[in-house]
């Protein structure tokens, strides 16, 4: 390993004469390496990337970190990722960008991408327009649509906290005398003190802009969006003349990050598929940090990976020839839960998985996992409805790490409500592998003009341990389609399909797998008033009666990616 010398505050001039400014971290060989970037709006010092960056340096790269338009040490006015990619102009300063580092003294020419979530969405916006210098990007968990993330519901615990730390920068820039400077006292701040009053705040709309300072002219016109898709990705696949390499985990709230690799190898340039690369680990969108023993499982000894060797093994074969057998693996790389194992795929989803319903069943007492409820693959016959009432002023509460995103956690808190049926299988006898999407055919009747439905699937050990493995939502309105809005029928039984999260598990003997149905996940979404109204202009809470259906004329039913045998 070389020795790192580092360059601070490297001005790149846009096309426009902004001057944006960035960290260099080098081999200190005197010679030419290739150059990788990260364009970031959270600070081109967060010790995170500075580590990486370093590590990157020290196995042979010129390795860049540049703050982004209006953010930190950079000239410019910030507009974040949830605007029209062609007002924001990322995707020309990525451009910029990209010729600039291949023309710096110690790059050899060619250029490549780092980065997670926003910092993957700059490498996506940039590859759209086809810098020449680009030859490769890295961009991990950031999906292909906005609304495969959010499901049309605003993330009031993520978002709000996301925006009151990327305000601190805001602020700074303005010289604004209260509120805090930097993300890391912003983050604690928010943790420690506002948190609890503005997730609780009714309506949004009102919330003082002191909270989130200038940008909050960008967080009002947001709420009013929550079903518009904002990404787009797909249209930019035909576009991407360059391989990719991506990572997600499989509690990333952002494992939309596997459409990319699908939309790629689909509608990507001919000549390229086969070439991209997915991976899918046992981790949450926290991807800098990619340990064995996420949440309360520990899942062995392959599951510990570095954010720097995922990166490292990509560039050393596009950029250096070093090919350690990633050269010919099949493109998608798996993690099984349960089996605690990596497995290779040819594609994504999987062709050869097959649809496995398992129907609700009860006699109508569902409610909480002392109930009756329970999932076999018998179609139900006559069978009562369950029935519960959700308060949005007492939602369900989401059980998340204290960053307000999602993690694997024993779902035993919410054990006592009465407002979560609980459906779950006998043990399971033999391993039994599901690996793909999962869907949720919901029979169900409200009488709001508006609800929410959630589900979640848990897996439940012999000991009574449940840890949640994906989830999914649906407002009601929303049930026909995100661009079309439909208020309910009052208690007229209706079917929703609600998509839940992929999964890739081996269930083992003794576990059993449970279903979740709600009608709340606060604050993962936001709560639905069950007015029909707007959820920033309302200030109103009414109580919604619901009902879940589960008969030979309503048969309700989750749909599971069966898989047997191994890939070919």
């Amino acid at each position: 390993m070389s020795s790192v010398v580092s360059e601070e505050n490297v001005a790149a001039e846009m096309r426009d004469g902004t001057v944006l400014k960035a960290d260099i971290y080098r081999p200190d060989d005197g010679g030419k390496h290739p150059a990788l970037i990260l364009r970031t709006p959270y600070w081109k010092l967060n010790p995170r990337y500075i580590k990486t960056a370093r590590n990157l340096a020290e196995r042979g790269y010129t390795v860049i970190c540049q703050d982004m338009r209006g953010r930190y040490d950079s000239e410019g006015d910030f507009l974040w990722q949830f605007m029209d990619n062609s007002l924001t102009g990322d995707a020309e300063d990525g451009y910029d960008t990209v010729e600039w580092a291949a023309n710096l003294k110690h790059s050899d020419g060619q250029v490549g991408t780092w980065g997670h979530s926003y910092d993957g969405w700059t490498s996506w916006r940039m590859a759209e327009l086809q810098p020449p210098s680009l030859k490769a990007i890295h961009a991990s968990g950031m999906g292909t649509k906005s609304l495969d993330m959010n499901f049309g519901i605003f993330e009031t615990g993520r978002r709000l906290e996301w925006t009151y730390m990327m305000a601190a920068d805001m602020r700074r820039r303005s010289g604004a005398k209260h509120g805090p400077h930097s993300p890391v006292d912003a983050v604690n701040q928010w943790r420690a003190i506002e948190r609890g009053k503005w997730i609780w705040y009714l309506p949004f709309d009102n919330m003082p802009d002191e909270p989130f300072s200038d940008l909050t002219p960008q967080l009002k016109p947001y709420y009013r969006e929550q079903n518009v898709e904002m990404w787009n990705f797909d249209a930019v696949h035909p576009k991407v003349n360059i391989p990719a390499g991506m990572f997600t985990g499989w509690w990333d709230r952002v494992i939309g990050t596997v459409k990319q690799y699908s939309g790629l190898e689909t509608n990507g340039p001919e000549h390229l598929r086969g070439k991209h690369r997915l991976v899918v680990g046992p981790w949450s969108h926290m991807m800098t940090t990619l340990n064995r023993d996420l949440g309360p499982i520990d899942y062995g000894p392959q599951a510990e990976e570095t954010w720097e060797n995922l990166i490292l093994r990509w560039y050393d074969y596009q950029f250096k020839g070093i090919d350690d057998g990633i050269g010919t693996e099949p493109g998608v790389k798996l993690f099984i839960l349960g089996a605690n194992e990596w497995t290779f795929e040819h594609e994504w989803p999987i062709k050869r998985a097959e649809t496995a319903p398992l129907y609700l069943h009860s006699n109508g007492s569902a409610n909480t996992p002392f109930g009756d409820g329970s999932l076999s693959h018998d179609q139900p016959t006559s069978e009562n409805p369950d029935k519960y009432s959700y308060d949005p002023s007492d939602p369900v509460m989401s059980v998340m790490d204290i960053d307000a995103q999602a993690m694997p956690r024993d779902q035993k808190p919410l054990d006592g409500r009465g407002d979560v049926l609980v459906y779950q299988t006998e043990p399971f006898s033999e391993p039994t592998r599901f690996i793909g999407p999962v869907d949720l055919e919901l029979w169900a009747a409200s009488d709001a003009l508006d609800t929410d439905w959630t589900a979640k699937l848990v897996v439940v050990e012999p000991n009574g341990l449940a840890v949640n493995l994906t989830y999914g939502i649906m407002r009601a309105r929303y049930r026909d389609g995100f661009d079309v809005e439909k208020l309910l029928d009052p208690d007229v039984p209706t079917k929703y399909v609600i998509h839940l999260n992929p999964i890739g598990i081996e269930l083992q003997p003794g576990q059993r797998l449970r279903l979740d149905v709600s009608s709340s996940d606060f604050p993962n979404f936001d709560r639905n008033h069950n007015t029909g109204k707007d959820f920033w202009s309302d200030a109103e809470l009414k109580v919604a009666n619901q009902t879940v259906f589960h008969n030979s004329e309503m048969p309700s039913r989750l749909l599971m990616p069966l898989v047997t045998g191994s890939s070919s």
